[in-house]
């Protein structure tokens, strides 16, 4: 089936609480997604965000993000008043997220709701705190020792919880229970709504695309709590860091700082740690896109002393020993590989071997500086066509950037006289592909430039992740068109 989507992270929705939810404004982005045709809502990771905000450096690969738990919804439960909500400042600007003022006022809130939540007479949060506590309480006591030592990482923390030492960890229990019970309250409710919109967008025709990125962060729950997953010293810090080596984009390459998976350790268990977690987040969405995909086959390991990626070196990674365990363990669950990158022979056949669809990213097969090939022609219908991703310029900004020469050339591919219709081209020519799913960037149907760039990889900059759509801009005209455009070409 050729199908179409639009990629609009969670975070990006218009609400009056400085960032977007899962209350009526996912409702009404499921329905217009219906309106304008459409089959698919794809996103960003969901989890809990730590310093940088980047979706793609949670704190836990299990848990829900807590900002994106709705107010208004728990303002019908009675857990929050409409003056509690409102009185609190979440930003000047709706068209960005603030996530200083969501970090100082977000935790504080929930916490109201929190001490009015009778967990004890709800059945439904009862079988969810057992239902999920192989990972749950682990969570919850990270986040609590979390705040307890003002946020610091847990490679600081005192040798007791730091080694998670027994004694340590039951008195931690015992002095922080009011923190890690807050903490299962925020799951409890962050499962709750999404399940109901999720429940919702498929009574609408729409599926949901979630993002798993390979690797979690040093400074999480899942390294704390299962040390022995990852390529760590005796003393519990990295042997070697993850990241990206030298290419046409960057002369050092990238220095991401992800530990690397012990994946001999992992393998002797059947890749119990990666089934559960594909698992989660088989149950959060309808499609998985697993993020850098190419660093299962083999992955640049950079010393964890090194400042740069220059002095990494490719290991080979689990390979198909990884894709079989998942296909055995989860058959019912379609993926997508986020194929990107530098494919090496061994890279392509893995991704063929698996059978997930491919990538394929329009911006690319006009740049010169891409070894890919990502031209239209060369697509195969086992692939997903993306204008761009989050990590790319919107369409318009790359459009009023791209070299002269590329820029040629992608006129004359595309047959155009006026460089300002490339962007709208490039989405025809991606609905137009034999691609079974062709995803657009929401910003790019709104012919958005520079200031509503999603992500500029390898920066820690205030613009990064706060992107937000307004109400208005989601409009009947607008889904009228994109309908229309969908149609036309068979989607």
């Amino acid at each position: 089936m050729r199908q179409s989507g639009i990629l609009l992270h969670m975070s990006s929705l218009p609400s009056p609480y400085g960032i977007g939810t899962l209350g009526k404004a996912a409702y009404r982005f499921v329905d217009f997604l219906k309106e304008a045709g459409q089959s698919c809502w794809q996103m960003l990771p969901i989890n809990p965000t730590g310093y940088g905000d980047s979706p793609y450096q949670a704190l836990s690969t299990f848990a829900g993000n807590h900002y994106l738990i709705d107010l208004e919804l728990l303002a019908k439960e009675g857990l929050l008043q409409p003056e509690e909500m409102q009185e609190q400042e979440w930003g000047e600007n709706p068209a960005k997220v603030d996530f200083s003022l969501l970090y100082r006022h977000r935790l504080p809130l929930l916490y109201k709701a929190f001490l009015r939540f009778d967990g004890h007479n709800d059945p439904r949060y009862r079988e969810f705190t057992e239902k999920q506590k192989w990972w749950l309480e682990d969570f919850a006591v990270f986040m609590a020792l979390k705040k307890e030592h003002h946020q610091a990482p847990w490679t600081d923390w005192e040798d007791g919880v730091r080694l998670r030492k027994p004694d340590a960890m039951e008195a931690c229990r015992e002095r922080l229970q009011d923190q890690i019970e807050f903490h299962f309250f925020l799951q409890y409710t962050f499962y709750k709504q999404w399940e109901e919109l999720h429940r919702y967008a498929r009574e609408q025709g729409i599926s949901l695309i979630g993002d798993v990125p390979i690797y979690v962060p040093m400074d999480s729950a899942d390294v704390w709590a299962s040390p022995d997953h990852f390529q760590l010293d005796a003393n519990r810090m990295p042997v070697i860091i993850a990241g990206c080596p030298p290419d046409a984009f960057s002369a050092v390459g990238q220095r991401w700082g992800n530990p690397i998976y012990d994946w001999e350790r992992m393998k002797q268990d059947g890749f119990d740690w990666w089934i559960s977690r594909l698992r989660v987040a088989a149950h959060f969405f309808d499609r998985v896109r697993i993020d850098h995909f190419r660093g299962i086959e083999s992955y640049w390991a950079i010393p964890s002393e090194e400042e740069t990626a220059v002095k990494g070196e490719w290991r080979k990674g689990p390979g198909m020993d990884l894709i079989n365990a998942i296909r055995q363990n989860l058959p019912e669950t379609r993926f997508i590989a986020e194929d990107l990158g530098f494919l090496t022979p061994e890279v392509i056949q893995m991704q063929e071997q698996s059978g997930f669809p491919g990538m394929k990213v329009l911006q690319f097969a006009f740049d010169s500086r891409e070894a890919g090939n990502y031209l239209p022609f060369t697509y195969s219908p086992n692939t997903v066509c993306y204008t761009g991703t989050h990590d790319n310029e919107t369409l318009l900004q790359w459009q009023q950037m791209i070299s002269e020469e590329n820029l040629r050339y992608a006129m004359e591919y595309l047959q155009l006289e006026d460089a300002e219709k490339l962007p709208k081209a490039m989405i025809c020519c991606g609905m137009a592909s034999v691609s079974d799913l062709f995803v657009a960037q929401m910003q790019d149907y709104l012919g958005l430039g520079a200031d509503a760039r999603m992500n500029k990889p390898s920066t820690l900059n205030s613009q990064n992740w706060t992107w937000r759509v307004q109400e208005e801009q989601l409009s009947p005209a607008l889904a009228d068109g994109i309908r229309r455009m969908t149609k036309l070409y068979g989607r």
